[in-house]
């Protein structure tokens, strides 16, 4: 399976790499593929990783991870080209967050809508998959915890987009729980505040959500 990442920052590298260590064959898309970070990603992540530019890197994955900060997402998938992305399921990692100096980050949307629901309107024609949002980046692959497998909570409009990112989130070691339709990332999306908010409070980031049952 081919996968495209759109986005080079530390939530691309760490879930490309991923990819790449169950031998899929991932390529990572910026608007400098030869810059001396993605170069260095691509060394080190070996020979199943490659780079090339967003519409390159569109077209090339058969699954797309969104990976991108909000304020550029927009612009990442018009460059990626609305031919390359249609008909893809398109993993949805992104948080519409606002960065104030001196405070935590907000959303920029919430309450009647949702990152998730905007870029789904921006790809209308692919399958948009909220997941790995409500995390950081050095445990979406694998996650290790004294309590067990975390959750990662899901939403989306397309049931076979999200049986696909289920079977991506098994073989990262997680347990999904879908939560329905692409608006459920209304309420996702602030959980990633509610991460990052516990994390500045007790100045560490080793932390997850886990769905008791009974």
């Amino acid at each position: 399976m081919k996968i495209g990442i759109i986005g080079t920052g530390d939530v691309g590298k760490a879930l490309g790499k991923g990819f790449a260590g169950l031998r899929y064959d991932v390529m990572m898309g910026s608007r400098d593929p030869k810059s001396e970070k993605v170069q260095t990603w691509v060394k080190e992540t070996g020979a199943h990783a490659s780079a090339g530019t967003f519409a390159e890197t569109a077209a090339f994955g058969e699954i797309l991870t969104l990976a991108t900060l909000w304020s550029g997402t927009e612009n990442a998938l018009s460059l990626a080209g609305a031919n390359n992305i249609a008909g893809k399921v398109i993993i949805d990692c992104t948080n519409p967050l606002v960065f104030t100096p001196n405070a935590p980050p907000s959303l920029a949307l919430g309450h009647t809508d949702s990152g998730g629901e905007q870029i789904q309107r921006w790809a209308p024609q692919s399958h948009v998959v909220k997941a790995f949002n409500i995390v950081g980046a050095a445990h979406m692959v694998n996650p290790s915890f004294a309590g067990g497998p975390p959750d990662m909570f899901i939403c989306g409009n397309d049931a076979g987009a999200k049986k696909t990112v289920t079977d991506i989130l098994t073989s990262f070691k997680w347990n999904t729980t879908d939560i329905g339709g692409i608006e459920g990332a209304r309420l996702l999306e602030p959980l990633c505040i509610l991460w990052v908010t516990y994390g500045i409070r007790t100045g560490g980031w080793n932390h997850a959500y886990k769905m008791l049952k009974k």
